[in-house]
């Protein structure tokens, strides 16, 4: 078993604390996905994890062995870094073994492995080529190939697709993941893109200041965020300043009575109410919260609707076709799908 355990783990550069008392469990064979932004720690945390940081508090276990302090490499872990670091002058096969090269792998077992994992990442035949004459995605395959070519009992990958264009990066998301899924290796990237993270993983864990905000399947993040800044962070949400007593929600003056299935971790007193655009309800004026239509844009599948009540914008995601039909201009009744709402601090 190749769970990874995470216990306690501090990182301090000089004063600045990257990683603060960050404790995780990743089950074996799980593909998960360190989500935060620029800053957050979860690119200190993977190097923490390969060996390339020293940790300066805390301990690291793989399959219930201690690795703290082993050296990268004989952690046993396959790597892509972000600039994935391929070498230009050796060809396809031997970027992708050059891992077993260097552990004394003989050259007939290294092309065998070489042609097995071309086969995986869907570039069979292409061992001779050289890395000029890749197109960015077959690049990104080969790097995939390589963190693999030693059977590695954790996978790790820092934005491995951040330099992709953004049909490509989405077809690599997928791909990425079925071969995670044919090989069952324990998987955890680094990604600053919420739609990557909620296409990809078994469980997300979202960051900020170095401190683990939430972890959980991405559905049960995306519909029960911990806090406003976990809300905000994953997918769009309109996050209203609201008040709480005795069980009802006041918003921008408008009193909402609470439903079956609305999340309200707040007893009483200052919030904010987290509502998906996805379920924002439009009508006529007098049906709810008064607000002005400020902008609408028809992408075919969807209609969002762009609004101001007070000083606060909502975002209202419709289904096309819709009876009701509205303009920049025009006064609307908001109001928000019963058991679809989330109280936060």
């Amino acid at each position: 078993m190749t769970t990874l355990r995470i216990e306690g783990l501090s990182k301090l550069f000089g004063t600045f604390k990257a990683l603060d008392d960050v404790s995780l469990e990743i089950p074996d064979g799980k593909f998960v996905c360190l989500l935060g932004p620029s800053g957050c720690g979860k690119t200190t945390l993977l190097r923490v994890i390969a060996g390339l940081e020293t940790p300066s508090a805390g301990r690291v276990f793989v399959g219930g062995a201690d690795q703290t302090l082993v050296p990268t490499h004989k952690r046993g872990m396959g790597m892509v870094f972000q600039s994935l670091a391929l070498f230009p002058h050796l060809d396809v096969a031997d970027n992708i073994t050059y891992p077993l090269a260097i552990r004394g792998v003989d050259k007939a077992t290294r092309r065998a492995r070489a042609e097995e994992l071309l086969d995986l990442v869907r570039l069979p035949g292409l061992g001779a080529r050289r890395v000029h004459q890749l197109s960015g995605g077959q690049r990104q395959r080969v790097a995939i190939a390589r963190g693999l070519s030693i059977n590695p009992q954790v996978f790790l990958l820092d934005e491995p697709l951040s330099a992709l264009d953004a049909s490509l990066r989405e077809h690599m998301q997928i791909e990425l993941r079925q071969i995670q899924q044919s090989l069952g290796v324990t998987t955890v990237v680094v990604t600053h893109d919420q739609k990557e993270a909620l296409t990809m993983a078994d469980l997300v864990i979202v960051m900020k200041d170095g401190v683990i905000q939430q972890a959980g399947a991405p559905m049960e993040i995306y519909h029960n965020p911990a806090n406003a800044f976990v809300a905000g962070f994953i997918g769009t949400t309109n996050l209203l300043p609201c008040e709480i007593n005795a069980g009802a929600i006041s918003v921008l003056g408008h009193s909402l009575a609470a439903a079956d299935g609305d999340r309200i971790a707040v007893s009483r007193g200052p919030a904010s109410l987290s509502v998906r655009p996805e379920h924002v309800l439009l009508g006529a004026p007098e049906e709810g919260l008064r607000a002005e239509v400020t902008f609408v844009r028809d992408l075919g599948e969807s209609r969002h609707v762009l609004m101001r009540a007070g000083d606060q914008d909502i975002t209202a995601h419709l289904p096309p076709g819709g009876a009701l039909r509205v303009a920049p201009g025009d006064t609307v009744g908001v109001s928000f799908r019963p058991g679809e709402r989330v109280v936060v601090q």
